[in-house]
């Protein structure tokens, strides 16, 4: 047997991220903000990036000397090469990519082309592009690691959603495939689902917490919504040494939403008339 102290030592540094250099999209989320304060907790320095209007959602982290943020659009080329060239130029380079920008929008079935374009835009080409992007410089320092945050929304059917589903399910198969292509070079790509979580939309929706959770409750085994920081504790798992032998794997981090079946819900046994006082089922 390993010696425990010998083996707590391996895990604590394993856990320490110092010297390292993330880039995290979509930066304004609570998931993303959560992300930073965990890479910044083990050494991390972090180049943030979202729409102009979210900067003040990465300055209330308080985090200004590990963190910088640049606003910008995804959708815009020359953004993404700004974000990589300066945190070459700045940091040294990249070891860590976190996609974690999304557009929630749904039009269904009224979307238009331009609509298509844009949530396609946002919530995969730019993944697909900062990955080709920060390439380079993971493979010169010895190879990175890549964390997609795609959802739960990727793998199920949801009532009134098509364009959001659509783009994760494009997310996982971008992360399967650029697992593939980058092994070589040393760098990991895979991806995180989060089930429902506490977010500034569900906030939105729903008012408090308790209500959200309430809500949730049906759907997830665990009874209530997930927190940001338990979806970054994943993210940053995935992108330390501690999952360097995992690579093109799906995460589900969604309080057993994903394992739940319709009859869970309790709701087929309300409707099923009873016989002989058992449920016919």
């Amino acid at each position: 047997m390993g010696n425990p102290a010998a083996d707590r030592s391996v895990v604590a540094q394993s856990d320490d991220l110092t010297g390292k250099v993330a880039i995290v999209t979509g930066a304004g989320s609570l998931i993303a903000c959560a992300t930073i304060e965990g890479l910044v907790a083990r050494g991390a320095r972090v180049l943030a990036t979202d729409l102009p209007e979210s900067a003040h959602h990465v300055a209330e982290l308080g985090l200004a000397d590990q963190v910088s943020f640049a606003g910008g659009e995804l959708a815009d080329d020359a953004h993404l090469r700004e974000l990589v060239t300066r945190t070459r130029s700045e940091l040294g380079g990249v070891d860590y990519l976190v996609n974690a920008a999304a557009v929630f929008a749904d039009p269904r079935l009224a979307a238009t082309h331009e609509d298509w374009h844009r949530i396609l835009d946002v919530n995969v080409i730019s993944a697909a592009r900062l990955i080709s992007l920060c390439q380079e410089s993971m493979a010169a320092r010895g190879g990175g690691a890549i964390v997609n945050v795609a959802s739960i929304s990727g793998l199920r059917a949801q009532p009134d959603r098509l364009l959001y589903p659509v783009t994760k399910a494009a997310l996982l198969g971008l992360t399967r495939n650029c697992a593939t292509l980058l092994a070589a070079e040393g760098t990991r790509v895979n991806a995180v689902l989060p089930g429902w979580t506490w977010s500034r939309n569900i906030e939105k929706r729903y008012g408090t917490r308790a209500r959200a959770d309430e809500v949730a409750a049906e759907f997830q085994v665990m009874g209530r919504l997930g927190n940001p920081a338990e979806i970054a504790d994943a993210i940053i798992f995935l992108l330390s040494p501690r999952a360097s032998f995992i690579t093109g794997a799906e995460l589900a981090v969604d309080g057993g939403y994903s394992a739940m079946s319709p009859e869970a819900t309790g709701q087929a046994f309300i409707k099923v008339p009873t016989v002989n006082g058992t449920a016919s089922t």
